[in-house]
């Protein structure tokens, strides 16, 4: 089951959901078959159990006990907080097996849990989550690598408050009354993520495909470091009309350039270079370590401000 973007219910129904935070990880399906044995599958119901060795003994974790659970694997920063480009190291290691080992026993993951979808035999999908989320806590599932972090029911706004405030990804809200709909983008769930706004100097794009051959498919943008350099921090390929799309590309055409701007210039073909004279605003959730906006989106052009006054403080890009 998959949440919906959105916002928070309103405030006459807060008391009808349930609030959890939003991990930025892998989300798994964990089926125990009361045997000791664990498999994960992920969304796209690959098994992923051999790129997580360490999450193994959640096998005898309820014993003979057969159960189906929900969670999210992730891997964490010092600090505590999911870091996804930590993860992502993990995620491809499926099929290797040694270096998965390796992997855990250098940077072990943690897998939350929050639903269970069949228990004893007894499949759940038709029971209300507030049934299913009371059946989980009663699990008291908590290990090395392995927990069922809560969930807050009401409050809303200071829940969402919250994870802004302790740099969470977001928040998700589940309907207390709401059945578990398997594959559904349900808006019974409704996600919602802290998005955050950055000004940009665009120095490239690369071509549309399809109906948008000709266009701008997205533009590669980047910010002035402290030494005068523009870093590249990523590509931005959503947040137009494709009225927007043509008018940037007759102001993309202006600033035609021969060469990328970029210093390192990105290894990337079939780029089309422009001078950095065009400043935008961009929405984004997070950034890599290596500087890069992961899931950015442009807001608007930003004609009022000169690209070297959109110079930022870059410490996670440097080098």
């Amino acid at each position: 089951m998959l949440a919906t973007p959105g916002a928070l219910p309103p405030a006459a129904q807060d008391a009808r959901w349930a609030y959890e935070t939003k991990q930025d990880g892998q989300r798994a399906v964990v089926y125990l078959a009361g045997d000791g044995s664990a498999v994960l599958r992920a969304r796209s119901g690959t098994d992923i159990t051999a790129a997580y060795p360490e999450l193994a003994g959640l096998g005898t974790a309820l014993g003979a006990t057969p159960a189906v659970l929900d969670g999210e694997v992730l891997a964490l920063d010092a600090d505590g907080r999911a870091d996804f480009q930590l993860l992502q190291s993990r995620m491809g290691l499926a099929h290797a097996p040694e270096r998965a080992a390796r992997r855990a026993a250098a940077a072990p993951v943690h897998l939350a849990l929050f639903d269970v979808l069949h228990l004893a035999g007894r499949p759940l999908l038709g029971e209300p989550y507030r049934r299913r989320r009371a059946l989980l806590e009663s699990l008291e599932l908590a290990g090395p690598h392995w927990s069922t972090p809560g969930a807050l029911v009401g409050h809303g706004e200071r829940a969402l408050r919250a994870t802004r405030e302790h740099a969470l990804e977001g928040l998700v809200c589940k309907r207390l009354d709401s059945v578990y709909e398997p594959g559904v983008r349900s808006r019974a769930w409704i996600k919602i993520r802290h998005m955050r706004g950055v000004d940009v100097v665009v120095g490239g794009w690369q071509p549309g495909k399809g109906r948008l051959t000709g266009l701008p498919g997205s533009l590669l943008v980047g910010q002035f470091d402290g030494a005068g350099r523009l870093r590249y921090i990523g590509n931005v390929g959503t947040g137009w009309s494709e009225a927007e799309r043509a008018e940037l590309a007759a102001l993309l055409a202006e600033y035609a350039a021969g060469t990328g701007p970029f210093d390192p210039v990105p290894p990337l073909t079939g780029v089309h270079w422009v001078l950095p004279q065009l400043v935008g605003e961009v929405r984004y959730s997070t950034r890599t370590r290596s500087g890069l906006l992961r899931q950015p989106s442009w807001l608007r052009l930003r004609q009022d401000i000169a690209p070297e006054d959109s110079a930022a403080l870059l410490p996670e890009v440097a080098g």
